[in-house]
């Protein structure tokens, strides 16, 4: 059975220059936003160079692993193409965590067979979560791809392709403890130059029973924080504005006795007007460390995306959280203690396991209580292979799925405009990342609480990267329209 999830304003589909590819319109995860399938390309073929093409399905961690990908390839002298029909590899970086995104898979996989019929010398390859978890269904069932690497064998890469010009298929989806690739410059794909993301760390330690990521990326690591600073500093150097830490739980982040509120710091110390974002945050491990960080550094962005869930204590134990709804309120409450203003987001699930409808008037009371500035939202979907498969019967029928999930999104839908609608008036530092794609005649950049923000351009000129003021005079559920106050020199 496919699943019918949707997102309401995702935070990183912009008006303007991209910050990340945008969203499907069915997708949103625990943990953060789903970016639909994009094909990479990167520069100008060099002559008899071998093509690559490579779609990214899934969230923001899919699309740092595409990045350290094309890293690796690019060592191997590979160049990269829009075009699927030049490519000589073709490889999907994979998500398992819904239904309907493998599905999305199969059928591309489907197409790409087709295609490998007139170009026999084709190769196809599978990456990323699907890999471990469908291994011998994808090589040896239905011979769909001629390789097949898991999220801590991308450095495998070489060797695999090797093998697969031997006349053999290849696999490999060993995890592993250590494996960070802090040493391999990802290669940055697709971006607006502006912005740009860092793993700070890989798998995670928290067995949400309705979450399959601890089965397909293994167990948490933490990658080497002095490496973290240094691409932080490369970035800046090269032009990036913006970083976002990128982490299952960046909360749980450590290495050589830095937590991640030192990490915060040591980044955001890198320069005064380096942005620096992060997600996704556990309430279970966010601690007021961290806010008081964010509150002593006017380049950590005010904007937290931390997922509930439920709103219902006995639904949250069910999904193994490992925090009741008190608990949450009061992370609520410390962030709008310590940081005014800062905006929050979250990640919903309707129906699961058990759930009655007064659990769901719980989570509909507490969004009334908190009034998330975005949320993505999704009904749920059992995973093969989670707790909740193991231990739970999934038995909410699917119409009562659904209509839980659009009151989720009326609700939401009415808390995204207000929430909107009280910056009018206020002004806003923004980081201009382009022109809108809308009109050529308008900027389009972010505020620092991650709100889109549109203006009309003026007489002055100015390039992607500066900092400007913009008045805000009226907004819609997802953008801000203001005026051009002037330019910012430190923020």
């Amino acid at each position: 059975m496919g699943t019918v999830t949707q997102k309401v304003f995702a935070p990183i589909a912009n008006d303007g220059a991209l910050v990340a590819p945008p969203l499907y319109h069915d997708e949103a995860r625990q943990g953060s936003a789903y970016a639909e399938q994009q094909p990479i390309a990167v520069g100008l073929a060099a002559p008899n160079a071998r093509l690559a093409y490579i779609e990214t399905y899934g969230c923001q961690m899919n699309f740092s692993d595409t990045e350290i990908i094309a890293g690796v390839l690019k060592q191997e002298g590979y160049t990269f193409t829009r075009e699927e029909t030049e490519a000589d590899l073709v490889l999907l970086n994979t998500c398992a965590i819904r239904e309907n995104a493998e599905e999305k898979i199969w059928n591309r996989l489907k197409h790409l067979k087709g295609l490998k019929r007139k170009r026999p010398h084709l190769t196809v390859g599978l990456m990323g979560c699907m890999a471990e978890r469908l291994k011998a269904r994808l090589l040896e069932q239905e011979q769909l791809v001629d390789l097949v690497v898991g999220p801590d064998a991308y450095r495998d890469l070489p060797n695999l392709l090797a093998r697969v010009d031997d006349g053999h298929r290849a696999i490999n989806v060993l995890l592993s403890r250590e494996e960070t690739y802090a040493d391999i410059a990802p290669v940055r794909l697709n971006t607006n130059g502006i912005s740009a993301f860092i793993s700070i760390t890989r798998g995670c330690n928290n067995m949400c029973s309705f979450c399959v990521v601890p089965f397909t990326r293994g167990r948490e690591r933490s990658r080497d924080w002095q490496t973290i600073v240094q691409e932080a500093r490369d970035l800046y150097a090269q032009g990036y504005r913006e970083v976002t830490l990128l982490g299952q739980n960046v909360d749980s982040y450590n290495h050589e006795e830095v937590g991640f509120a030192q990490l915060l710091v040591k980044v955001a110390q890198v320069a005064p007007d380096l942005r620096v974002r992060f997600t996704t945050s556990h309430p279970e491990d966010m601690t007021d460390e961290v806010l008081h960080a964010m509150a002593a550094h006017a380049n950590i962005c005010k904007y937290i995306h931390l997922p509930v869930q439920s709103g219902n204590s006995e639904v949250l134990e069910r999904m193994n959280r490992g925090y009741s709804r008190e608990w949450y309120l009061e992370r609520i409450a410390a962030i709008r203690r310590i940081l005014p203003g800062c905006a929050v987001s979250t990640d919903i699930i309707t129906g699961f396991c058990g759930e009655t409808e007064a659990e769901h008037a719980d989570t509909l009371s507490l969004m009334r209580e908190v009034r998330y500035d975005y949320a993505y939202m999704f009904h749920y979907s059992e995973r093969p292979g989670t707790l909740a498969a193991r231990r739970y019967p999934d038995d909410i029928p699917l119409e009562v799925k659904k209509a839980r999930l659009q009151e989720v999104i009326d609700l939401q839908l009415k808390h995204n405009l207000e929430r909107q609608q009280e910056m009018v008036g206020t002004v806003q530092t923004v980081l201009l990342e382009g022109n809108s794609k809308r009109s050529e005649a308008h900027y389009a950049g972010r505020a620092d609480n991650n709100q889109m923000v549109v203006f009309a351009k003026g007489d002055t000129q100015y390039a992607p990267g500066a900092y400007v003021q913009v008045r805000i005079l009226e907004a819609t559920g997802a953008t801000l329209i203001g005026e051009l106050i002037g330019t910012v020199q430190t923020l």
